[in-house]
């Protein structure tokens, strides 16, 4: 007989919609270790309060501070969850920009 499958759909709410983009980003912090990193990642998903980074080398959890540097501006991120990816692109964050930061890749985005 055959099987019943149940799909959940989730629709995501977003305060300010994303723009597909791959930025080669420089981002440092510490690590899960606390040991300070810095190393090249790539920033996609973007909006001018946060983006999806991915490439992640270090181990880094949610709730930490990372600054994100894009064409010679810099801001602080904080994470809002880490995936481990089981492909090149090694792990993936979420960031959400702190509120007090001007985001580094505004000029690529929609305006609030």
């Amino acid at each position: 007989m055959g099987r019943s499958v149940e799909v959940t759909v989730m629709a995501e709410h977003r305060r300010e919609p994303r723009t597909q983009a791959d930025l080669a980003v420089r981002i440092s912090g510490r690590d899960a270790s606390g040991n300070l990193f810095a190393q090249g990642a790539v920033a996609s998903s973007i909006s001018g309060s946060g983006a999806l980074l991915s490439g992640v080398a270090r181990k880094v959890r949610a709730g930490d501070l990372i600054a994100i540097e894009y064409q010679d501006r810099k801001a602080r991120y904080r994470i809002v969850w880490v995936r481990d990816s089981e492909s090149e692109q090694k792990t993936q964050a979420a960031v959400h920009k702190i509120e007090s930061e001007e985001c580094p890749w505004q000029s690529l985005v929609a305006p609030d």
